[in-house]
């Protein structure tokens, strides 16, 4: 039920908090929906717990049986609000330490860098993963680009539904999904957007 979910869902939606500045995290969320996105991720670095707990809540609520609501990383905030899943990275917790926790029903997915990370995944049963960056980007200054080789490679070689993720915008989006990628996450090109809704029909189209 979960693959079948999240197999072809085109855009995915990174609300991440510290590049959407001073706008409001529920117009973005709610111009994302308007745009016919269907998968929508809170990433939060800045605020405190119970800032994130708020910004989650408040994003909970416009999802509700319009888009699927991912959380990234805090596995707390997730159950709390009744995410429809999480997102962890390779040094979180064990996968099935979080299924244990999140409990059934729910999504998981996992950041990998590296083909063998990809194939680990597998074995580890998350529902998709993401693979990235792609080209180089500011919101994971950390992590060199990973390049479209390594994500024709993943997505030849892995069963799991796969997420291109990592300075994706309207001018190379074509090779993205020119490489296969049928998920696309985008950071920047929407929360930095004037118009969003314009910004994702630019994305789709």
């Amino acid at each position: 039920m979960k693959k079948i979910q999240i197999v072809k869902l085109g855009i995915y939606a990174v609300i991440d908090c510290s590049v959407c500045g001073k706008k409001s995290l529920a117009e973005i969320a709610k111009s994302c929906i308007k745009a016919g996105v269907k998968i929508i991720q809170l990433r939060d670095k800045t605020e405190d717990v119970q800032g994130f707990y708020r910004n989650a809540l408040l994003i909970r609520k416009i999802t509700q049986g319009k888009a699927l609501f991912i959380i990234n990383d805090r596995l707390d905030i997730a159950k709390l609000v009744n995410a429809d899943g999480l997102h962890i990275g390779q040094d979180d917790l064990p996968v099935e330490a979080v299924r244990g926790l999140l409990g059934p029903g729910k999504i998981i997915g996992k950041s990998c860098h590296s083909l063998a990370q990809a194939a680990a995944a597998e074995k580890e049963k998350v529902d998709y993963i993401s693979v990235g960056p792609i080209f180089s980007t500011p919101t994971k200054p950390d992590y060199p680009a990973v390049g479209l080789q390594l994500l024709k490679n993943v997505l030849s070689r892995v069963s799991l539904p796969v997420t291109a993720i990592g300075g994706i915008d309207k001018n190379n989006i074509g090779l993205v999904r020119g490489a296969g990628a049928k998920n696309i996450a985008v950071v920047r090109a929407i929360c930095e957007a004037g118009d969003i809704e314009k910004a994702i029909t630019d994305l789709k189209s």
